[in-house]
Formats: C-alpha cells, sequence, structure tokens
C-alpha cells in the first residue's frame, strides 16, 4: 500500500510502460503529446482497506467523544500531523465525511459543508442510492470533483481556513 506511483496524463506507469500498454519514452518523445500532465502519488486504496480504515477511524472518533473532558462532546473532528490533517464533519444523522489535507490548506470546513450538500443532492436524492453503499452517480462524481479542484486551486492560504 505504501509505494508511490507515477501516472502522465492520469494513465499510471509500471516500468517503462502505461497501465494501458502505451511506451512511456515514445510517448514523451511524440510533440503531439504536450502538455504532458505528470503526477506522483500512492496506490489507490481497495474498497476492503477504506472500509477497514473508516471502521477504526470510527471507533476512535467514538472513544475520543466517551473520553473528552468537553461535556456533550461531539467527537474528533480534525487529526493533526506534521505532513497532513484529517478533518472530520459529521452529520446530525450520523454521517461522517472525512477530508486529508496539507496542513496548510485553507477552507476545508467550507469544503466538508459542500461535500455534504453534494452528497444530499445527488445521492440520497438518487431513488437507485441504497444507504451505507458505494454511491455509484455520475452527477455525484462531476459535482465532487468540481468541488475538490475549486477548493484546491483555493490554495493553502485561501480564504475560510
Amino acid at each position: 500500500v505504501g509505494h508511490a506511483v507515477l501516472a502522465i496524463n492520469g494513465a499510471e506507469v509500471n516500468g517503462r510502460f502505461t497501465a494501458d500498454g502505451k511506451d512511456v519514452l515514445e510517448f514523451l518523445g511524440n510533440p503531439a503529446n504536450y502538455p504532458v500532465s505528470i503526477r506522483f502519488g500512492r496506490h489507490r486504496l481497495t474498497s476492503n482497506e477504506k472500509l477497514m480504515l473508516a471502521s477504526m477511524f470510527h471507533s476512535l472518533f467514538a472513544i475520543g467523544s466517551q473520553l473528552s473532558p468537553e461535556v456533550g462532546s461531539s467527537g474528533i473532528e480534525m487529526l493533526e500531523t506534521d505532513t497532513f490533517k484529517l478533518h472530520c464533519f459529521q452529520t446530525l444523522t450520523g454521517i461522517k465525511f472525512m477530508v486529508l489535507a496539507d496542513p496548510r490548506q485553507a477552507g476545508i470546513d467550507s469544503l466538508l459543508r459542500k461535500i455534504y450538500e453534494i452528497y444530499s443532492d445527488f445521492a440520497l436524492k438518487n431513488p437507485f442510492y441504497s444507504l451505507e453503499m458505494p454511491i455509484r452517480c455520475e452527477l455525484f462524481d462531476q459535482n465532487l470533483k468540481l468541488a475538490l479542484e475549486v477548493a484546491e486551486k483555493a490554495g493553502p492560504f485561501g480564504p475560510g481556513s
């Protein structure tokens, strides 16, 4: 899970070839392919890994709300490390939305509320969506991607931190 990933124009690179079988050196040698978008990151988690991590966080959230010296604590809202912050927004119905962000990134509270709005509009109002199931809705995906792009463009010191 901890290996780095290289992607060129969205296609993951494995050695000298992309996931769709293109030779990286030939691709980079063709001027028609420019501009090129190169991205480094981590391998995506599987659904099972995501579920496991979410259930661990849910347990920590519940323990945090019970052990908090603050009466009526709602649980963990943010975990901060040197390299990232994990932000959590729990709705009145108990659904938790989490965002991992750069520690300097501003506007995450607004982003979490926007994600909740997108979830309400495109998942909960979808007659084919079942609670506690993966969301399979193109409009949800498109609007979520747009919200994340807007938050990313706001930069690390944008308004509403």
